[in-house]
């Protein structure tokens, strides 16, 4: 199913936050579209023998305040319309932490569970020639996004340095620490989410064992957060994937519950007998009290209407609309996916009275540690990860900062808030080069 309508989501979004504040028409004229899209069919050899040939994308957003930079996603309902939103997306993303970086994103429309990993690779090697011209370490350098991990990042990179006959581990980030990643990396997303959910969860009084989370997309990022937030003691009660989710009212641990979906692919099949809880550590368990008995198997939209404190959506698109934002109980969202809320849910969200962390702020500790990989890179000096998570937090609440001060003095929502901040940075840098005015005071000089 294509996303059609995502990319007028996102420019929506952006048209909302030009009212707030005064920027030049020539930064207007430049961000209404992307600078470039390439599209290109990829044919892959398979396993059978036969050729199927795929359809690849890339878009450059707008590279103004630096070299391109986004994810490539590989998923069956990509289309040039998504891609074309979180183009956009990252170009605010990139300005709203305040990395020297533009936005780009690209993606492979393919179900990546049903091909091997041998087909896997040589779809993401014949990927990365379809698009050599377009990307490079000064250029364009792509990331990991939705079924990629850092073992393909590692192969996109190697097919990059065959091309170009060198070694350029600045070309890709997201690589495995033995061929030029960065500590930290993997769990950036979430590690930069959970700094902002801390802290907006301590400005709303919420105290972690008393504050009920549910995680929709039990991913890298879903998952990852899910740790964090259990260590630091609030209590998970619902997550859930692809194929469906569970909810337990006294918690999830999320180590067992990525176990069990590692063994048996799915993580709404729990088992409970004796002292083995598949929710809760043995050790955590008193005798005759296991409380299993009370996992209901529930779906990916009953979760998102689950009466909890906070609310995580952490897989695709367009998952609250205005079809069911009504029905979301949650006090405070933490957009950890990309573009999870509509604009119409949004208008029905703030009337709520939600607390909403949006996702060009909430999910950009990834591109953030990203930009301290290609930094890395291109020093030759490498960090360790208490280094990098200390910079990430010091980014992360900064921002979060920033965005709050805007919010309250402008008395918008965060959303708006977040965009205005972006926008700001980006027409001034834009307007930096010259502008209409600029030329039309040069000319009567």
């Amino acid at each position: 199913m294509e996303n059609t309508g995502t990319f007028e989501n996102a420019q929506a979004q952006l048209e909302k936050a030009m009212g707030h504040i005064e920027i030049s028409d020539d930064a207007k004229k430049v961000l209404k579209r992307p600078i470039e899209i390439i599209e290109v069919s990829i044919p892959v050899r398979m396993d059978s023998g036969e050729l199927e040939v795929y359809s690849g994308y890339r878009v450059h957003y707008n590279n103004s305040r630096g070299p391109y930079k986004g994810g490539i996603r590989y998923h069956p309902d990509v289309s040039l319309d998504e891609i074309k939103a979180l183009s956009i997306w990252m170009t605010f993303k990139c300005a709203l932490v305040n990395i020297p970086f533009g936005g780009a994103k690209g993606g492979i429309t393919v179900n990546p569970k049903q091909l091997s990993n041998q087909e896997l690779e040589r779809l993401r090697r014949r990927y990365i020639d379809a698009i050599y011209e377009f990307i490079g370490p000064n250029t364009d350098i792509p990331a990991p996004d939705v079924y990629t991990n850092e073992i393909i990042m590692g192969w996109m990179a190697d097919e990059y340095n065959k091309i170009d006959r060198g070694i350029n581990p600045g070309v890709i980030t997201g690589k495995p620490l033995t061929l030029g990643g960065s500590q930290g990396r993997d769990t950036a997303t979430g590690k930069g989410g959970f700094y902002i959910l801390n802290k907006a969860a301590q400005m709303l009084d919420m105290n972690p064992p008393d504050t009920t989370v549910a995680i929709q997309g039990f991913g890298n990022v879903g998952y990852n957060i899910a740790r964090f937030l259990h260590n630091e003691g609030y209590n998970i009660v619902a997550i859930s994937d692809s194929r469906g989710g569970i909810y337990h009212p006294h918690g999830i641990d999320p180590d067992i519950a990525m176990d069990i979906k590692k063994k048996d692919g799915m993580i709404d099949e729990y088992i409970c007998s004796g002292t083995v809880c598949a929710v809760m550590k043995a050790e955590q368990i008193s005798p005759g009290k296991c409380h299993c008995k009370e996992i209901k198997q529930i779906t990916n939209e009953q979760l998102l209407e689950l009466d909890v404190d906070i609310l995580i959506p952490a897989a695709l698109e367009n998952q609250i609309t205005g079809n069911n934002a009504e029905n979301i109980k949650a006090r405070l969202i933490v957009e950890l996916a990309n573009g999870p809320i509509t604009q119409d849910a949004d208008v029905i969200l703030n009337h709520k009275g939600v607390f909403l962390i949006p996702d060009i702020l909430a999910n950009a500790g990834g591109v953030t540690v990203s930009y301290f990989e290609w930094v890395q890179n291109r020093t030759g000096f490498y960090w360790s990860q208490e280094e990098v998570f200390e910079k990430l937090e010091i980014i992360m609440l900064r921002e979060f900062r920033n965005v709050y001060e805007i919010k309250e003095k402008e008395q918008v929502d965060m959303r708006t808030a977040a965009y205005i901040l972006a926008l700001k940075r980006i027409s001034e840098t834009i307007g930096a080069r010259g502008t209409r005015e600029y030329f039309r005071k040069a000319n009567r000089g």
